[in-house]
């Protein structure tokens, strides 16, 4: 494309010639590749604009910034907040998957990543980008980010599309609300899940939490909310007069609600109402919580177009998310689980639905996170004392933090100190935790899920929880 017809009728300053070709776009000097329109942005930290020579050597043939520099030998497109083009430019070099792809977007504390991957597996022909990882055609591509950048955001889109995507299913994170992640999609449905405490280093309190979720649903036509949780409200703000398909089991009012429901460790059956049709549904997945989710993923099927029935028989082959109370086989023990809770409200749904279905002990491993909200860090280990048996505390991905000094938060939560083992190498933790476990005890490896990496102030380590339980066995 030419830079010419990239930014036709954007009203911007151009110095240099417009008739370069753009074969990318990129915001980060190190990833630039030749041909690339280089977005020098704003960060936090850094400023885009030191790195356009940088990006210059790398291959990039333009530059958007805020400040023109005659000594640079390439086109700069000049704008004030280069930020706020970039998914304008985004959108109209990859073109718009608003109207190719029916877009569906998932926000809320916990829960994103089950619902997205029920989602994926119950709609035909459908792409994901999550936590876990990305689902672009044939290609799985490894996620860091749970929403990548707006221009990463585009171009998976733009392929999904091209691999004949008729779908795509999305987590949309409050920090990517802020920052601008996902701007300009128009998201057929927005999905909420849940609020609970988390983010509030980022965010500063619950409201302020709220209000960035609610973006995502300034840009959804249809809105699948979870009723039953207290936030609902406050989060779908004044959406509600847009078509708002709420779900839940408490509440009697719910368009979409579940009764009669029965756990048990192999999986969960219940019924499902809708619009005066009620189905019986079964799943692989353990505990109430993942009926929420089911509940959240039938939404968008219903949306889509799909009906209770053709959801029942999908919904039944759906086998697990890597990672979410995922089984871990351990020679003669009861139970391992890994789960990527590190929320207090995560932590509380799993311990809650493994003590339902644990004859014996529940043994917990977790940490806290590093450089996170800090004000999560007692509520969780008192979650974890109240459903535990033994309590394990490890390290979690500490970062720049002092790993002793979290856990010294961490147990300003804890009452009975008896039920508690401190361990800061995590490996040496998940292996006493294993050491003590007879055949009908319980053992859950919190905060880290699928993973594969340990993240230190100075290096980062290869790391899976899974691994280190199977490596015991």
């Amino acid at each position: 494309m030419k830079l010419r017809q990239l930014l036709h009728h954007l009203g911007v300053e151009v110095k240099g010639k417009k008739d370069v070709d753009i074969r990318g776009l990129c915001s980060h000097s190190k990833k630039v590749a030749p041909g690339d329109l280089f977005i020098a942005r704003k960060g936090l930290k850094t400023d885009g604009t030191l790195f356009i020579e940088e990006a210059m050597r790398a291959g990039a043939v333009a530059a958007v910034t805020d400040l023109y520099n005659p000594f640079l030998p390439l086109p700069q497109i000049i704008y004030d907040n280069p930020q706020d083009l970039e998914a304008l430019l985004a959108k109209r070099f990859y073109g718009d998957p608003s109207e190719k792809l029916f877009l569906v977007g998932i926000t809320g504390t916990n829960g994103k990543t089950t619902t997205s991957y029920i989602v994926q597996h119950l709609l035909s022909e459908c792409g994901l980008i999550g936590t876990i990882e990305s689902i672009i055609g044939p290609r799985r591509v490894p996620s860091s980010l749970t929403t990548p950048d707006v221009i990463s955001v585009y171009q998976y889109l733009h392929e999904m599309a091209a691999h004949g995507s008729c779908s795509c299913v999305m987590e949309v994170t409050s920090h990517a609300l802020m920052q601008g992640r996902v701007a300009g999609i128009a998201f057929d449905v927005g999905v909420f899940t849940n609020l609970s405490q988390d983010h509030l280093d980022y965010h500063g309190n619950m409201q302020n939490y709220a209000s960035a979720k609610r973006k995502l649903f300034d840009q959804a036509s249809i809105i699948v909310a979870n009723c039953d949780d207290p936030w609902m409200e406050q989060v779908i703000g004044n959406h509600c007069e847009k078509n708002l398909m709420t779900y839940g089991i408490l509440h009697e009012q719910a368009l979409l609600k579940a009764s009669q429901v029965r756990l048990s460790s192999e999986g969960s059956t219940f019924f499902v109402r809708y619009q005066g049709t009620t189905v019986g549904m079964t799943t692989k997945l353990v505990g109430r919580f993942n009926v929420y989710n089911c509940l959240a993923a039938m939404g968008v099927a219903l949306a889509k177009g799909m009906t209770l029935q053709e959801i029942a028989q999908r919904l039944a082959t759906f086998a697990s998310v890597t990672g979410r109370l995922q089984q871990v086989p351990c020679n003669s023990l009861g139970h391992v689980y890994v789960d990527f809770a590190h929320t207090e409200k995560a932590l509380e749904n799993v311990l809650q639905t493994l003590r339902e279905c644990t004859q014996g002990k529940i043994i917990t491993v977790f940490g806290c996170g590093g450089d996170r909200d800090q004000g999560k860090r007692p509520k969780m280990a008192h979650v974890a004392e109240k459903y535990s048996d033994v309590v394990m505390i490890t390290s979690d991905n500490p970062r720049s933090e002092d790993p002793l000094h979290i856990i010294e938060q961490m147990l300003q939560g804890i009452e009975k100190k008896e039920k508690v083992m401190v361990e800061p190498d995590r490996k040496r933790a998940i292996i006493q935790a294993l050491s003590l476990a007879q055949e009908k005890d319980t053992v859950l490896i919190a905060g880290k899920g699928h993973e594969m990496t340990q993240i230190f102030k100075d290096r980062v380590t290869p790391f899976s929880d899974k691994a280190v339980v199977e490596e015991y066995s």
